[in-house]
């Protein structure tokens, strides 16, 4: 056990590592928060747009969402920082990050509002046209109001997704959590580091889980 708790629970490695895993905490926050914000912020464009009933648009926001939805998150991020610098786009680790998860983000989430707004009675945009309303202030007031309420538990699930997915940003020596941790286990020939970052990680998303239980539990009652 004395040897069990050295290896992986060394208090004083711990110490040592705790202001490399804070500061990778704070870019592990950053690039999850505009992340979700870049992505949440096209994937209601998408939605909104898919429900015009264009069949072109329709099936160029299938395609899109199709193929992030289908491509490998850690494959994703090395074309976008490897493959993207030969068509003369070069980005540092924090955009090619930040542009990863966004449009995978942004996939997942289209098709989440887009089943909120489905969840809506079709009467509603109809009343809503035929009193003059155009398509979009249609949306805005009427459809999208009380989409959200229902989209919230499972935006609220697939955040907790993407915030877990941001460790994958190691693999472009991004300098987040569990970078960081790797960093000074390596440096500590220790694993104790990466058990911070799980402690962290917890710290988290904990109060995520409960947040989206809490709401779904509301949601349905509803």
């Amino acid at each position: 056990m004395a040897e069990l708790i050295n290896v992986f629970f060394n208090w004083d490695i711990f110490k040592d590592a705790l202001p490399f895993l804070v500061k990778g905490l704070w870019v592990t926050v950053k690039l999850s928060f505009f992340s979700i914000l870049f992505g949440g912020t096209i994937g209601l464009v998408l939605a909104v747009f898919r429900e015009l009933g264009n069949t072109l648009i329709n099936r160029l926001i299938i395609v899109y969402i199709d193929i992030f939805r289908a491509i490998p998150m850690l494959v994703l991020i090395i074309f976008v920082y490897y493959a993207l610098p030969y068509v003369g786009l070069s980005l540092s680790p924090y955009p090619a990050g930040i542009l990863t998860f966004s449009l995978v983000s942004s996939a997942y989430i289209a098709e989440i509002f887009r089943g909120g707004i489905l969840a809506i009675p079709k009467g509603q945009m109809e009343a809503a046209r035929a009193i003059g309303l155009t398509y979009l202030q249609a949306m805005r007031f009427i459809i999208l109001p009380q989409a959200f309420r229902i989209v919230i538990p499972p935006l609220t699930n697939h955040s907790v997704g993407i915030l877990k997915d941001t460790s994958l940003a190691s693999v472009i020596a991004l300098p987040e959590l569990l970078q960081q941790a790797q960093l000074v286990q390596a440096w500590k020939a220790n694993p104790t580091p990466l058990i911070g970052a799980t402690l962290f990680y917890m710290l988290l998303l904990i109060p995520l889980v409960r947040l989206a239980s809490n709401l779904e539990r509301k949601v349905g009652a509803r």
